[in-house]
């Protein structure tokens, strides 16, 4: 009789483990990626008849806090706590896509292509400079979003500084979903491009 000098048991294991690990596998959840909605309901494009003249707008530096430099939608759990969505993701860089959506919603708003990019060219005859520092851009699922701002206006290419202000604006989210606090999120920058557009407008009138 022929005996193995291998016992049997540690390849019983062996098998055990990839079987279990091809279930982990075949289990694994997929990311999903996700964007700020611009203006674009038939309310938000009444509102802009009549509004602006051409003006150059410039935007930026938008400036984000480190814990939101990263590709993880972030929610709270409590008043200091912070949880990261490991499958629940922004689709790119999310200051990039704050300072997008910015820039449509105020060319949406005050009638205007004249939208520039920080950093800017000596060529762009700028009227009015938006620039953002974003405090808090976070919520808790099923409840509210929240964006909180400071901004500062300043005008001409001479940067004549105009005025400064903190907003904090929040929203409700529809439910537990992401799907739901991307929503929010987007209705916030909505709203702080409402309040951004209204005040290049009055100063715009003063100036005339």
């Amino acid at each position: 009789m022929v005996y193995s000098r291998f016992p049997r048991f540690p390849w019983f294991l062996l098998v055990a483990g990839l079987l279990f690990a091809l279930g982990c596998t075949a289990t694994t959840e997929k990311a999903r990626f996700f964007k700020l909605n611009s203006l674009t309901s038939p309310e938000s494009n009444a509102h802009t008849q009549g509004t602006g003249g051409g003006v150059a707008i410039g935007i930026g530096p938008i400036k984000f806090p480190d814990h939101l430099d990263r590709p993880e939608i972030v929610t709270r759990t409590s008043g200091n706590a912070l949880q990261l969505a490991e499958f629940h993701r922004w689709a790119g860089s999310l200051e990039k896509d704050f300072s997008r959506i910015l820039a449509e919603n105020l060319s949406i708003l005050l009638s205007t292509d004249y939208i520039f990019m920080f950093p800017f060219t000596q060529a762009a005859p700028i009227d009015y400079r938006v620039a953002v520092e974003v405090v808090r851009f976070d919520g808790e699922l099923g409840k509210n979003a929240v964006l909180t701002a400071r901004w500062t206006v300043m005008e001409g290419d001479n940067k004549e500084f105009k005025l400064a202000r903190r907003s904090k604006i929040t929203e409700p989210v529809d439910d537990n979903s992401y799907e739901a606090m991307v929503a929010a999120l987007s209705r916030t920058v909505e709203d702080l491009s409402r309040e951004i557009a209204e005040t290049i407008k009055t100063l715009s009138q003063k100036g005339k």
